[in-house]
């Protein structure tokens, strides 16, 4: 028997009885390195952490009814790191991706993943095509794991895969539109987010889903991503909460078309 996440009920209810839960949530998970050096540890201690973290987020985003939920686990620039760290982080991902799946099983969670996979090493694409398999049939929540992801990719490859499909078949330019497009992106399966959260402090984007936040609200936590956990969660769900979504109208808009 897997021991259950640590509850906090009473502030997930707060939660619920306060607005809107957002439907998909996506996060930059963000210093994990500056964590570790801020402990005179090395940058695996930090990545480490880091999976306790995205597990805890995991867990607090099933019980409050999140239904999808995006980790930018590692981005195509992030190849670029020296080889040890990448190494590492390969290895830390078959690891993780082994450990946890039982308890993405036992949560109902399915796992899904986006990006450019062909660039993972074989043990990798292994351990990922199992766990995918093994949760393909969870309906709670699902957890997409962007890999070998970056955003300028995602729309280049949308756009390759629309020339090379108005070649074969003599698309009509005129009939692509924003919903169309979208149909060739990785992440055609599942909803833009609603929320994005980046921990660390920083203010950017970092090459994440470009087109897909288009009119996600953005929330910054100064913490570093291994102490990001759920009582951070709920805080920036709780400011997301708080917002006006307007999608490019004005508030009186907003009003007349919810009958307020």
């Amino acid at each position: 028997m897997i021991e259950p996440y640590p509850r906090d009920k009473i502030k997930q209810d707060e939660l619920k009885n306060s607005g809107e839960i957002p439907e998909h949530i996506a996060i930059i998970m963000d210093g994990n390195g500056r964590w570790a050096k801020s402990k005179n540890l090395s940058r695996v201690f930090g990545h480490k952490e880091g999976v306790n973290s995205a597990r805890d987020i995991v867990e607090a985003s099933g019980q409050l009814g999140i239904k999808y939920l995006t980790l930018y686990t590692f981005s195509t620039e992030n190849w670029k790191r020296p080889k040890n760290e990448v190494t590492m982080l390969m290895k830390l991902l078959i690891r993780s991706i082994r450990n946890e799946t039982d308890r993405l099983n036992q949560n109902d969670v399915k796992l899904i993943a986006t990006g450019n996979l062909d660039n993972l090493p074989g043990k990798v694409l292994v351990e990922l095509t199992s766990a995918i398999e093994s949760t393909k049939k969870n309906k709670l929540m699902t957890l997409n794991l962007a890999l070998s992801y970056s955003g300028r990719w995602d729309i280049m490859n949308a756009v390759k895969n629309i020339v090379k499909e108005q070649n074969e078949s003599n698309i009509d330019p005129d009939s692509i539109n924003e919903k169309t497009f979208s149909k060739y992106l990785s992440t055609r399966d599942i909803p833009d987010p609603d929320l994005l959260i980046r921990t660390g402090g920083e203010f950017r984007i970092s090459n994440f889903l470009l087109w897909q936040i288009a009119y996600s609200e953005i929330y910054i936590d100064s913490s570093y991503w291994p102490d990001f956990k759920r009582n951070q969660f709920y805080r920036a769900i709780s400011e997301f909460q708080k917002r006006e979504r307007r999608f490019g109208l004005v508030s009186e808009q907003l009003n007349k078309k919810t009958g307020k």
